[in-house]
C-alpha cells in the first residue's frame, strides 16, 4: 500500500463528498441560533495574520471552564465557520468554547501553525477563566497532542491551566507523511517532521491526555493513535465502535455522548 493511499479518508468512505456540505450547514445554523442568543463572539483576532482569528461560544449561565476545539483538513482545508456546531456537546455542560481559524499550507509550514494554536489557546484563556480542556480532529488532534510538548511556548499562567487534551484521530508522527503527495504543501523534511511529531517528544507537560479513534478508520490513523496512546505514559486510548475518520466527531454535538464524557468527565 503505497503512503497515499494510507493516509486517503474520503476514498473509504461511503458518501464522503457530501460531508463537507454537511458540516457547513450545520454550523451555519448553529452559529445563527448562538447569534440571536448573544451566546457567540465572532472573530476574535489572536494575532495579525488573516485567518488568526476565533470564534467563542458561551454557555448561558457562568462558564465551567474553556474548551479549544482544533479542526482538521490535513492542515491545508477548512476554516473555523465549518465547525461551529461542534461546540454544542461542551456548551450545554456549562463550558465555553473557542473554534479558531489558523493560517493553511502551503502558506504556512506545520511549525508555524503550531505556534498559532498556541496564541490563539492563550487569546482564548485571556477571555475566559477556569480549567482548559483541548481537542482537535486529525490535524487538529495533532496541533492539540503539540500542546503538551515541552518545546511549545504557552504563557506558564496558560499553561498550567490545562487539564486535559483529547486528540481525536490525530496523526502522531508526521514522518510517514514525508512520502506522501501532500508533501508538496506541507513542505516538511526529516527534520521538521521529526520535531512536529508528538509521539517523539520526551519533555513533556504530563497533561492528561485521552486519545480518541473510531474502529471504522484507516488502519494508518488506527496505529498513529495507538503509538501516541502506548508512547505517553500520560495517555489512553478508546476506539469508538461503528465510528470512521468523517463521523468520529460527532459526539461532540450531544452533551450525552460517550466522547463529551471523556471530553468533560471529573469537572
Amino acid at each position: 500500500m503505497t503512503p497515499d493511499i494510507a493516509y486517503a479518508n474520503a476514498d473509504f468512505i461511503d458518501g464522503a463528498e457530501e460531508y463537507p456540505a454537511r458540516w457547513a450547514m450545520a454550523s451555519r445554523t448553529f452559529r445563527r441560533r448562538m447569534q440571536a442568543a448573544g451566546q457567540v463572539q465572532e472573530n476574535l483576532p489572536y494575532g495579525p495574520g488573516a485567518r488568526q482569528v476565533l470564534d467563542l461560544f458561551m454557555p448561558a449561565a457562568s462558564s465551567r471552564g474553556l474548551v479549544v476545539f482544533l479542526h482538521g483538513g490535513y492542515w491545508r482545508a477548512f476554516d473555523k465557520t465549518d465547525w461551529s456546531h461542534l461546540a454544542a456537546g461542551a456548551l450545554a455542560r456549562g463550558w465555553s468554547v473557542a473554534i479558531p481559524s489558523y493560517t493553511l499550507a502551503p502558506k504556512a509550514r506545520i511549525s508555524a501553525i503550531t505556534c498559532e494554536v498556541a496564541r490563539a489557546i492563550e487569546a482564548s484563556a485571556g477571555v475566559v477563566s477556569g480549567p482548559i480542556i483541548l481537542t482537535g480532529h486529525s490535524a487538529g488532534g495533532h496541533l492539540v497532542a503539540r500542546m503538551n510538548c515541552a518545546d511549545v511556548e504557552l504563557a506558564e499562567g496558560v499553561a498550567a491551566r490545562i487539564k486535559r487534551i483529547l486528540p481525536i484521530s490525530p496523526l502522531s508522527d508526521l514522518r510517514p507523511l514525508l512520502q506522501t503527495a501532500m508533501n508538496a504543501d506541507f513542505r516538511l523534511d526529516m527534520a521538521e517532521a521529526s520535531a512536529e511529531s508528538p509521539l517523539l517528544h520526551e519533555h513533556r507537560r504530563a497533561i492528561e491526555t485521552h486519545v480518541w479513534v473510531g474502529a471504522d478508520e484507516r488502519p494508518a490513523f488506527l496505529k498513529q493513535a495507538r503509538w501516541l496512546a502506548e508512547g505517553w505514559d500520560e495517555a489512553r486510548l478508546s476506539t469508538a465502535a461503528g465510528c470512521h475518520h468523517f463521523d468520529v466527531i460527532d459526539g461532540l454535538e450531544d452533551p450525552k455522548a460517550p466522547l463529551i464524557n471523556a471530553l468533560l468527565s471529573g469537572f
